[in-house]
């Protein structure tokens, strides 16, 4: 141990390392999810673009990409690098933000009793300041800085960047309703987080949310077909998963009339999901909406009644009580959807289960399977539980999939700023091609990124800690923003939360 907590010395400072010792991984060898949660937050800090506040607690990090935007005139500095890559994506960043506000706002008690809240709010707020001023007019939203082909030639950290920062952005004439209407609801997920603490704050992010999802309905297109550059890395599937995510975020923000009208509306239900993702947000909007009809707010029938049958059976299909559409598990049992990144896809079941679980509770209810099996709330958060178990070191390799956790995590994240050395130690610049030098080393990251989960094992279980597997071995704000209100929800030992949080 003694090794692992000076590497975590020289990646996050002392300040951050209130939990070190049994805190790190729990003495009594069950996961300590408290230490895992802080991880999580410090993560957003290694992953931030722009220039780091005074605050900053993960200090082998830098400022990076101060000039963002200045091609056309605006200010698009801050805001995260989505993966291990130092290019700034719309899509998946707002569907970060998003995940990480509903995380503050399900779990805001929990995360201020572990003394995180503050921490949760502020990786929100590096976002969602971001994307705010990427929506410079009413309809024109600044989806994309850098460029991804140019970027993954070269193997540099933030701080040495020399690659094209072009930005894109989407507008009436070239419209973009998937991304403007996910950072619709982003910025509305965050301004329901904020309006307790800061109203001002929140009216100003809700002012962007209504404008871009007018944006979204008035000009209906998929972004990637705007910016083709998005299209290599982040192509939509579609807009009306973000439309209705969008218009039940805006509900629960301002109780509005057109967002309830727009959720009642036919067609919006879009059945049985198989996972949410940054390219997926039906299984979100459902599971809000059940919440919603568990609360009274809107109708158990027509199309929010069939939205939360669908969140039900894919519930029911992942806690292996779906009958033949029971989910796949891994032999160790690890949820498995695909081979790349597939722990993005088991931290938001993770979610999506344990929050549904406190709605159930809070309602005293339970869920209802195939041949008649009762699913009570207990039994649906004991399943997010041996997800996020799994993640932190309870599976057959006996290794935490989150860095920096535990004694035995990966060492050789695909990540750019991780795998070369830090500017502060060595400030002489890491050229694009020089950096590929580092990229194919053996040894270990030179600085840890503490939080970051990894992509992943495949199917049957097996890692491969190396640099060149990026489907396992990189690491995406996607995939660790769901896992946030997981472990909050995990350190709460109770039933029912005390409060309903919307």
């Amino acid at each position: 141990m003694g090794g692992m907590v000076v590497r975590l010395v020289a990646a996050v400072g002392l300040a951050a390392l209130c939990f070190l010792g049994c805190a790190i991984s729990s003495c009594d060898g069950q996961p300590d999810y408290r230490a895992a949660l802080a991880n999580s937050l410090l993560y957003f800090e290694g992953q931030r673009s722009g220039k780091l506040p005074p605050d900053q607690r993960v200090q082998w990090r830098g400022d990076s990409a101060l000039a963002d935007g200045r091609d056309h005139g605006v200010d698009l500095t801050g805001g995260y690098y989505d993966s291990g890559d130092n290019v700034k994506f719309g899509l998946p960043m707002a569907f970060t933000v998003t995940m990480l506000a509903w995380g503050a706002v399900e779990y805001a008690r929990p995360l201020a009793l572990a003394g995180e809240l503050r921490h949760a709010l502020g990786a929100v707020r590096w976002g969602a300041d971001y994307l705010a001023r990427a929506h410079t007019a009413d309809e024109t939203l600044y989806v994309q800085v850098g460029e991804g082909d140019s970027d993954h030639n070269c193997w540099q950290r933030p701080e040495d960047m020399d690659t094209l920062r072009t930005a894109y952005s989407v507008d009436a004439s070239r419209p973009g309703s998937d991304v403007a209407a996910e950072t619709a609801a982003a910025l509305a997920a965050a301004a329901v987080a904020f309006r307790r603490l800061d109203r001002g704050y929140s009216a100003m992010l809700l002012q962007h949310a209504v404008q871009l999802f007018r944006f979204a309905e008035n000009h209906r297109g998929l972004y990637h077909n705007s910016v083709p550059d998005a299209a290599k890395f982040y192509p939509s599937s579609g807009d009306e998963d973000e439309l209705i995510w969008a218009a039940v975020w805006l509900f629960i923000a301002t109780g509005g009339a057109e967002y309830k009208a727009f959720i009642l509306g036919d067609g919006n239900a879009s059945g049985v999901q198989s996972a949410l993702s940054w390219d997926n947000k039906f299984l979100g909007a459902q599971a809000l909406v059940a919440k919603l009809i568990l609360d009274g707010k809107l109708p158990d029938a027509g199309n929010p009644a069939a939205m939360k049958r669908s969140l039900e059976q894919f519930l029911c299909d992942i806690a292996q009580h779906g009958g033949a559409a029971d989910a796949k598990l891994s032999p160790g049992g690890m949820l498995w959807t695909q081979p790349w990144n597939n722990l993005q896809f088991v931290t938001s079941a993770a979610f999506v289960a344990a929050a549904h679980a406190d709605h159930l509770a809070a309602a005293r209810s339970s869920l209802q399977c195939a041949a008649a099996a009762t699913l009570p709330p207990p039994q649906l958060l004991a399943f997010a539980r041996s997800q996020a178990d799994y993640i932190l070191g309870a599976n057959p390799g006996g290794m935490s999939y989150m860095v920096g956790y535990g004694d035995r995590y990966p060492a050789r994240v695909h990540h750019r700023g991780a795998s070369v050395p830090s500017i502060k130690y060595s400030p002489g610049k890491i050229t694009c091609k020089g950096g590929f030098d580092y990229f194919s080393r053996s040894s270990p990251n030179p600085n840890v990124l503490v939080g970051a989960i990894v992509g992943g094992p495949d199917g049957n279980d097996r890692y491969n800690d190396s640099r060149g597997d990026f489907q396992q071995t990189e690491p995406s704000t996607v995939t660790v923003a769901p896992i946030v209100g997981v472990l909050a929800r995990l350190l709460h030992n109770r039933g029912v939360l005390d409060a309903p949080p919307f």
